[in-house]
């Protein structure tokens, strides 16, 4: 759980875990880890058939008691000696956060794609709160786009599911707010002495618990994603492997055997540059559920296997396909009940083979089962905080380069990849939301492209329908990503057909 401590009346200081921490180590130029979304909502049902910037800033202001992140920001221990903190903004201004624009005629998903592109690429200014909003008018049909964006230092996808459940309603009409908390005296931020201080205090068990870390993390260190790609990583996996140093086991008693494959390079694993393309669309819940069903398989498997043929026919056409199968990462939530409301980053992540390979989408889809299957066998066997057990046994002063260096190694041509790309499916709600009154359409998902991992798929599911948001290097392709939305939907089309003609 992050530490918080109060500094004075009125101000709590929360302290950055060494993942959140890592969100912010590898920022640079071209480097942005923020996250965020593009809603596209109806405002014909929200009171004066309309949603507009006063709309929107005077919901979130109704509701900024429950979103508690909104008013965090960064507060930097001198000399990095420690992890910084979140302290309460006490010169926040809601004004700079919401913002409004609009799309000339006629507003089409194209201009709305490149638009969001722009924002973007944009670095959150670290000095404020770390998130932004913007209302988007002009898109075809009266529709409105509002489009967010938070930093990952701040939440991670269960704790983006929060925030939205506090923005939106069950009903057009809203509902009734929990009361506000007494306003409390504002005591002002903690001293930069003071937090010197208190990590000089904090060291010595920092250090203790890294050494008790050791027996676990060291046997794992092969199943951190972004250490894949540092020499000598993988000779400790396999040297553990032989000492019973990691011994993973199934229910039955059954040693599981680590998942298998490295990634191959392709041009999706360089450096990014400072630009992005953002490609989204939507598809059927119900017909993704239909294929599922008729090839006992999970829904997850199904969008493995459909991002899996997309990047196939992606790398086809740039004549970049490897003969061996891509390696994904598949970001997992390890949060508990107890941490719900806590926000920050409680992940882990599954890296897995997916069938690029394959160019038959049924045997895509049962191989992406069995090696989902397989991975998440293995998984469950992990350190459920291997990842943040791991980071902390990085002295705080030496993070940001420690997270550089990784990053780098991992967009090196003189090394292997981490691995070749992010697919994360993330469940959502399956009821109708409203904000301000206006009914939610789609949501698509914004993530995190970086050095060495140029495109990321990202899946938020909403009623009946998959939403899909694909956000890569512009380098990579300059006339965007739509072509792996029409593979996407070509490739369940035809799952669809193949799986009425097996039942019929």
């Amino acid at each position: 759980m992050p530490e918080s401590f109060a500094s004075a009346p009125g101000q709590v200081v929360r302290q950055l875990t060494s993942l959140d921490a890592q969100f912010l180590a590898i920022e640079d130029a071209r480097n942005f880890t923020h996250v965020g979304g593009v809603a596209v909502v109806d405002p014909s049902t929200a009171p004066g058939g309309k949603l507009d910037l006063a709309d929107v800033h005077d919901l979130i202001e109704q509701r900024l008691h429950m979103l508690p992140p909104f008013r965090w920001k960064l507060q930097g221990v001198p000399l990095g000696l420690d992890h910084p903190y979140w302290i309460n903004d006490p010169d926040f201004d809601i004004e700079f956060h919401v913002r409004e624009l609009a799309l000339p005629a006629p507003g089409d998903d194209a201009q709305l794609a490149t638009q969001v592109e722009r924002l973007f690429a944009r670095p959150l200014d670290r000095s404020r709160p770390l998130w932004e909003v913007y209302v988007i008018q002009g898109l075809e049909g009266g529709r409105v786009a509002l489009v967010s964006k938070i930093h990952h230092s701040v939440l991670d996808g269960v704790s983006g599911a929060e925030i939205l459940g506090s923005l939106y309603d069950l009903e057009p009409s809203g509902r009734e707010l929990p009361p506000k908390p007494d306003p409390d005296e504002n005591g002002g931020p903690p001293s930069p002495a003071g937090l010197v201080a208190r990590g000089a205090i904090r060291t010595p068990g920092r250090v203790l618990g890294a050494i008790r870390h050791i027996p676990k993390t060291i046997p794992n260190l092969d199943e951190v994603a972004v250490l894949r790609a540092v020499p000598g990583v993988a000779t400790i996996g396999r040297i553990s492997d032989r000492t019973h140093l990691s011994d993973h086991r199934d229910p039955d008693g059954h040693v599981l055997e680590r998942p298998h494959g490295r990634a191959p390079r392709t041009s999706l694993n360089g450096p990014v540059s400072a630009q992005r393309r953002f490609s989204f669309g939507s598809i059927s819940l119900d017909a993704v559920k239909r294929v599922k069903d008729a090839y006992g398989v999970k829904v997850n498997d199904v969008v493995v296997s459909l991002s899996a043929g997309a990047l196939r026919e992606f790398l086809i056409s740039h004549d970049d396909l490897p003969d061996e199968p891509l390696v994904s990462m598949i970001p997992v939530s390890v949060r508990t009940e107890e941490e719900m409301g806590t926000y920050g980053n409680k992940l882990s992540a599954m890296v897995v083979q997916i069938p690029t390979d394959e160019p038959d989408p049924v045997e895509r889809l049962r191989r992406a089962n069995a090696e989902l299957s397989q991975a998440k066998d293995y998984f469950a066997g992990l350190p459920n905080d291997l990842l943040v057990e791991v980071n902390d046994m990085i002295p705080p002063v030496l993070y940001a380069r420690t997270a550089k260096v990784t990053t780098t190694l991992g967009a090196s041509s003189r090394f292997q990849p981490h691995f070749n790309a992010v697919i994360s499916n993330v469940p959502g709600p399956p009821v109708p939301l409203y904000i301000a009154g206006a009914r939610l359409e789609s949501n698509y998902p914004l993530s995190v492209i970086m050095d060495g991992v140029g495109l990321n798929i990202t899946v938020l599911s909403y009623r009946h329908s998959l939403d899909f948001g694909i956000i890569g290097d512009r380098d990579l392709s300059p006339a965007g990503f739509d072509s792996l939305m029409d593979t996407v939907r070509s490739d369940l089309a035809a799952l669809e057909q193949r799986a009425a003609t097996q039942t019929g």
